[in-house]
């Protein structure tokens, strides 16, 4: 009767793991991962060949890297997919313990890679962002937090996930680093509404964020510039939101042409934050629907598919890294077309960055092993388990 009403899979004892993965993995936003990995080659081709000439490297030298880093991803994401929720909430919990410990030596050990914030570490010529990978491990960690506090007698989880945000938060602005700390807490605030979070407290969490943000405004020039510039009526076109703009505008429909597009000549950032924008021209608006269609289809294929769990943990997680992975597209693509202030936040599977592209692998894997079908046992035996 459960499998009638939840369509979920059987899984069968003995049954070899591929298989089984294969039958229970949600297929439609595995192709849809696919698909934004070879536009994110495609796009590559053409917004980062001029950095390369002007670096004195090959032609293709970026090209390369992100099909090293693409194929690193894949596997990575191959290996998340197939745990368990349990083994999802062990992985993550030790990751975020990793990536944290990472963001405390930044200011000894990080660079700021001439962007004016120091978020990198650099190691054995290889550059590592911390808080790309402290967000899924952060929102196992929570998700972890919040079911407990559901369990009879269970902890004040609820309590220290607030409190384990507020300190990756301030972590992370103090970098200054205020894109990241606004996704950590908008994926807090989204665990906490499906775990049951009452909406008088989150509209508080969110007003303290919007004092928060006026505090950064008067505290740091660096947040106080791009905000500024936002705000700012007129658009200084030799600026990268300039060039973006203009590039949008020039796309028009059908774009320009392959190869034919120009920011990418001009944006020292256009084959990571700003490469929607070389898509906008060189492919118009018909790709930049195409790249929406997919990242809204692996969120919302997800969120309809969390709707049939009944365990609190792989609930409250899949919403956190669902929701994560859409907002930060979200943010990526609001800022080329001046919705949002400059964030300097990567386009998922698509920008240039081993630590982007391996850390959204992490993210998409750990989602999609949350996301298959499994037996979710009968309503009593869920009740006795929690006694």
């Amino acid at each position: 009767m459960t499998e009638m009403v939840f369509g979920t899979a059987q899984v069968r004892a003995g049954d070899p793991i591929l298989p089984r993965w294969w039958r229970t993995v949600d297929k439609w936003s595995l192709a849809c991962v696919l698909g934004l990995f070879a536009m994110g080659i495609l796009l590559g081709l053409a917004a980062s060949v001029p950095l390369a000439e002007k670096n004195n490297l090959p032609r293709f030298y970026y090209v390369e890297r992100q099909a090293m880093y693409g194929g690193l991803s894949l596997f990575v994401l191959l290996i998340f997919s197939m745990m368990s929720p349990r083994q999802v909430r062990r992985f993550g919990v030790m990751g975020f313990a990793v990536a944290l410990l990472m963001l405390f030596v930044l200011p000894v050990l990080g660079t700021d890679h001439g962007k004016g914030a120091v978020r990198w570490l650099s190691i054995a010529g290889f550059s590592l962002q911390p808080s790309e990978f402290l967000k899924p491990g952060f929102v196992a960690l929570c998700a972890w937090f919040m079911a407990a506090s559901q369990e009879v007698g269970g902890p004040p989880g609820r309590l220290y996930s607030f409190i384990t945000a507020g300190m990756i938060v301030l972590l992370l602005a103090m970098q200054p680093d205020f894109g990241q700390a606004s996704l950590v807490l908008f994926a807090w605030l989204v665990m906490y509404f499906v775990a049951g979070a009452p909406m008088v407290l989150l509209m508080g969490v969110a007003g303290m964020a919007v004092l928060g943000g006026f505090f950064a405004y008067g505290a740091s020039e660096h947040f106080a510039r791009r905000i500024n510039g936002f705000l700012s009526p007129e658009i200084d076109p030799r600026t990268q939101i300039g060039y973006a703009t203009n590039a949008i505008q020039e796309g028009g429909f059908f774009g320009v042409g392959v190869g034919e597009g120009t920011v990418k000549w001009s944006l020292p950032d256009a084959h990571t934050d700003f490469i929607i924008a070389v898509a906008a021209e060189e492919y118009g608006l018909i790709m930049v629907l195409a790249i929406i269609a997919l990242y809204c289809t692996i969120v919302v294929r997800s969120l309809f598919r969390l709707l049939k769990e009944r365990d609190p943990f792989t609930r409250i997680a899949g919403a956190g890294l669902a929701c994560s992975f859409g907002v930060q597209a979200l943010i990526n693509m609001g800022v080329a077309v001046r919705l949002l202030p400059a964030k300097g936040m990567t386009l998922p599977f698509i920008s240039y960055g081993g630590s982007s592209i391996i850390a959204s692998a992490v993210t998409l894997g750990a989602l999609l092993a949350l996301t298959r079908t499994r037996p979710q046992g009968e309503i009593a035996e869920i009740l006795r388990r929690k006694r």
